[in-house]
């Protein structure tokens, strides 16, 4: 198994990573059948993007901080501890986001899709799934859709709901809504098409963020499940993916 080992830029990756290196060699990671990635879930995001398109497997060990999307960290039976490892395979978000007098841009999110309003005045938006009208006038900081396992990242913090791996939803979130105030949400099919359209562009800008990937001054903005695009990630068969989002479902 020819292992390319990467690490983020702090001390304690750095230091994993050449003791790994040292002991269980390290290939290219053009050719490697595994990338290892040493961080926290940030440096996680940013390797799963780098082999976005070749597909390969990442098992990721936590030398960061939170480490959601990663295993304990421990030097020893790193092969077998891989070769036992449990798949979860994701779908990102494809993003497709359109301002005046420019190309449109395109963009994928493991994580979620949320649009932001750039200054002091709220955004103002209207939400359309599949085709048909659902929210005429949103007026917010933001919204965003996020896939499954970035549920328990900022759509958590914005009080959407947890999906579990497998459950063929989305969640739509709100940030802020100030009307209709009492609007929390809605879970959609994991086919859905949401388009957003910015109201008062000019007197409310607003910015599309898919992950890495900021558009400013939006004016309407496309999002659906890229099934063409599907990621590996690697873990342990005790703390499993599946796992980890039900049980935070009862993290108090």
């Amino acid at each position: 198994m020819k292992l390319a080992i990467l690490a983020a830029h702090n001390e304690a990756a750095r230091i994993a990573q050449e003791v790994l290196a040292a002991r269980y060699g390290a290939a290219s990671p053009d050719k490697a059948d595994v990338v290892v990635a040493l961080g926290g879930d940030g440096f996680m995001l940013e390797t799963l993007h780098r082999f976005l398109r070749r597909g390969v497997p990442v098992y990721g060990m936590n030398r960061g901080s939170v480490g959601f999307l990663m295993n304990d960290y421990r030097e020893e039976d790193l092969p077998e501890r891989i070769a036992a490892a449990q798949e979860a395979t994701l779908h990102p978000l494809r993003m497709m986001a359109f301002c005046n007098g420019g190309p449109p841009v395109e963009a994928l999110a493991i994580n979620e899709v949320s649009l932001l309003r750039e200054s002091r005045q709220a955004a103002k938006i209207r939400i359309l799934v599949d085709g048909k009208q659902r929210l005429a006038e949103l007026i917010c900081d933001g919204i965003l859709i996020s896939t499954p396992a970035g549920s328990t990242a900022y759509n958590l913090s914005a009080h959407g709901p947890i999906v579990p791996l497998g459950a063929n939803l989305l969640p739509l979130t709100p940030i802020s809504a100030f009307r209709p105030r009492r609007w929390r949400g809605a879970l959609l099919p994991s086919e859905a098409e949401v388009v957003f359209e910015i109201l008062e562009r000019d007197k409310r800008p607003t910015a599309a963020v898919a992950d890495y990937t900021e558009v400013r001054d939006v004016s309407r903005v496309e999002v659906r499940e890229a099934r063409d695009v599907s990621l590996t990630l690697l873990f342990d068969p005790d703390h499993g993916l599946s796992e980890r989002i039900i049980a935070e479902q009862f993290t108090v």
